[in-house]
């Protein structure tokens, strides 16, 4: 039988921080347990659990997350509210046709894209 993802980990110098505006980009809560900074879906499964450790990152993520917004939210609308939680942009590859991402990271560098919604795609 597969395996399953439990949650993705992520180490990083400020787990409660990270955690709290990751919750804020998925929808999500933290978990009740203040011994993990966890992060649950609305439905209340796990997602991404951070983990404190001393060093900082110091290179380009070798696995990153894609995201695509839903209920009618457009990839630039969801880039800018993400910018307002704290993210920044790295990389921009929007097109002028509309196609192309944005990747952004988190307030400790880790990156991750922001593609067009379905509606955008149609």
């Amino acid at each position: 039988m597969p395996s399953k993802i439990h949650q993705v980990t992520l180490d990083c110098t400020d787990a409660y921080n990270l955690a709290t505006f990751w919750a804020e980009v998925l929808g999500g809560s933290l978990h009740p347990d203040d011994l993990e900074a966890l992060v649950l879906a609305p439905d209340g499964s796990r997602i991404l659990l951070f983990q404190q450790v001393p060093e900082g990152k110091t290179v380009k993520n070798r696995l990153h997350l894609d995201f695509q917004p839903q209920g009618g939210v457009r990839r630039d609308d969801e880039a800018e509210r993400l910018l307002d939680l704290g993210a920044t942009v790295v990389g921009d590859h929007r097109n002028p046709d509309g196609t192309g991402w944005v990747t952004i990271a988190d307030q400790e560098g880790n990156e991750f894209c922001v593609e067009r919604s379905e509606l955008e795609r149609a």
